[in-house]
């Protein structure tokens, strides 16, 4: 009896060792898209909550097929340029009323003239760099940039050859002192799309603006969409995700995620107007969100944060994935079959062109009246 539980015992452990890597280290269940499992009904339909929980099933041409002439038409840059991977877990929110609501909204933009910025086969580019099934970090902006040359579906990020705007040197700051051998993109620039394509989800709670007038999509509807992004992010990515949330309205996005499967890491916005508040180049979380990384899915779960020239890659186009050059040499006007990235003719942007510290002023106004309460309530005691 003594020499069968010894020959029993090896089996049990060996069968023990077996199951944990499936459970807990399978780096291909968070950086790729995992295997479907046909006989688990429930993760198909998307239902379950498996640390590896398959994708749901989603027949594109089929549900297009299903909608109605009105919905194809204002749609139709969802159909186009929204990454399957989101357009699955989406599918229900875009074709909502308040969305289509908003979609009528733009398509009024462009009927009467009104220029809208980032050019709209980017606005969903975010999609195309950083499928679902491959987040790992997700960064909270807000408005998109609102001049010529900036905007490229990418929160905080800019296409060549527009200067990095004030936050984004902050940021890159903050970088040079977590990230050993950091290096800024080439010519003061500030093109984030290798991040992008590592699994760092660059997103603005408003997707569009009119050209030259900061916030003026604000409230209309997107604000409802890109919640539902993020609330997507923190139901199916169940082996944990890196929320960094810079500023009180990005904190507001975020303030629902709880418990220790993901974590929040939480600090000024990086705008130059944020500084009273403290030094954000100081805030410590690209180092930190690797250290979890690292902790919880190895070496190969880091993000190389390095933007060095060799490791700039083009700004990825819809439909066949083929990257949209960002040079200098591009057409300035509009093709017939559709819009183009704005680039020749128009000068650098400078920093003094940019406007992106809207969010850290609404933060700080924040601040101040929650100050100016906490004042009044003193005198009342």
């Amino acid at each position: 009896m003594a020499s069968l539980k010894r020959k029993a015992e090896p089996v049990s452990g060996s069968l023990g060792d077996q199951k944990k890597p499936k459970k807990d280290g399978s780096l291909t269940s968070f950086f790729g898209a995992p295997k479907p499992a046909p006989s688990t009904t429930a993760a198909l339909n998307g239902t379950s909550a498996p640390a590896a929980a398959a994708p749901i099933k989603f027949d594109k041409e089929k549900w297009v097929a299903g909608l109605t002439v009105e919905q194809k038409s204002l749609l139709k840059l969802e159909i186009d340029t929204l990454d399957s991977s989101w357009l699955a877990h989406l599918k229900e929110e875009v074709t909502s009323s308040s969305f289509l609501e908003l979609k009528k909204f733009i398509q009024k933009e462009i009927d009467s003239g009104k220029k809208i910025f980032p050019p709209l086969e980017e606005v969903y580019s975010w999609s195309r760099h950083t499928p679902l099934h491959n987040v790992k970090v997700v960064v909270v902006g807000q408005d998109p940039y609102h001049n010529h040359n900036q905007a490229h579906g990418l929160c905080f990020s800019v296409r060549p050859p527009t200067v990095a705007p004030p936050s984004l040197v902050n940021i890159f700051a903050a970088c040079e002192k977590d990230v050993p051998g950091f290096k800024r993109p080439p010519n003061k620039g500030g093109l984030l799309t290798p991040w992008a394509d590592q699994g760092v989800l660059l997103l603005n709670t408003v997707l569009t603006v009119r050209a030259h007038e900061a916030n003026s999509h604000q409230g209309k509807g997107w604000e409802k969409f890109t919640q539902k992004v993020i609330d997507t992010v923190v139901k199916v990515r169940q082996r944990g995700v890196v929320f960094l949330a810079w500023g009180k309205p990005a904190q507001k996005r975020v303030e629902t995620i709880k418990g220790a499967k993901h974590i929040v890491l939480k600090g000024i916005h990086p705008s130059p107007l944020a500084a009273r508040a403290g030094n954000f180049a100081d805030c410590g979380h690209f180092k930190e969100a690797n250290e979890w990384l690292r902790e919880r899915y190895g070496v190969e779960g880091e993000v190389d944060w390095n933007l060095a020239a060799e490791k700039q890659k083009p700004i990825k186009g819809p439909g066949t994935q083929q990257p949209i050059k960002a040079t200098e040499d591009q057409e300035t006007k509009p093709k017939e079959e559709g819009p183009v990235t704005e680039l020749a003719g128009e000068p650098a942007t400078t920093t003094d062109d940019f406007d992106d510290d809207l969010d850290a002023i609404e933060a700080i106004e924040e601040m101040a009246k929650s100050s100016q309460v906490d004042g009044e309530d003193k005198e009342n005691k």
